[in-house]
């Protein structure tokens, strides 16, 4: 199984959602986000917010697609991304840890954009499209984002707690699951993660 780090308060965070009015399918069951049928499918993890796949263990997530936010007659998805490592992360304007992680993921998507890899969010529960609009405009974001109020691409991602927000998946360049964050995250937690991801995938390509 993967290996695993946790974070005691964060440990403790987690039990308060899954007793609280959230109620998780799942929650507090099973010992880790799993695999199954090929095809990567979340099982609730015991208290952990944290979670790293060696390679051997890693599973690709199943195609996710949607409206492009800032141009909801464009869809846009993980195909556009082929071979790029992704941080897939998903967000609402409403949501105060989402504000508080936004700088640092536009900090990574600047950082290692030009060596293949991207930030993507999913923007969810937002049905006025004006409101994240602003978001991404007042905060100067240049990582695209899919617009997903009714949680239709998140569905892609099976059995992934949707209720939670913000989440973060960083995808290896066969968008594999190398990491789940079930909290929000900052630059310094993720940037040694991504370098390797980079650096790995730069040094097997012939």
């Amino acid at each position: 199984m993967g290996s695993i780090r946790a974070i005691g308060f964060r440990a403790r965070l987690w039990a308060a959602l899954c007793a609280g009015a959230l109620a998780l399918s799942g929650c507090g069951s099973g010992t880790d986000a799993v695999a199954q049928g090929g095809t990567f499918e979340f099982v609730s993890p015991d208290g952990q917010l944290e979670i790293h796949y060696p390679e051997e263990e890693r599973k690709p997530v199943a195609e996710l697609a949607g409206p492009d936010l800032l141009d909801p007659d464009q869809t846009i998805g993980l195909a556009d991304y082929k071979g790029e490592v992704v941080i897939l992360n998903t967000w609402g304007q409403w949501c105060g840890p989402c504000r508080t992680e936004v700088d640092d993921l536009q900090r990574l998507h600047e950082e290692f954009e030009s060596q293949g890899a991207t930030v993507l969010g999913i923007n969810v529960r937002d049905p006025n499209r004006d409101k994240p609009v602003d978001f991404v405009r007042d905060n100067g974001l240049t990582y695209p984002s899919i617009w997903d109020p009714s949680n239709a691409a998140v569905g892609a991602l099976r059995g992934f707690p949707t209720s939670i927000v913000p989440t973060t998946l960083v995808l290896d360049r066969q968008h594999r699951v190398a990491a789940v964050y079930l909290a929000a995250v900052t630059d310094y937690q993720l940037r040694d993660v991504i370098a390797e991801l980079v650096a790995d995938d730069e040094s097997a390509t012939p």
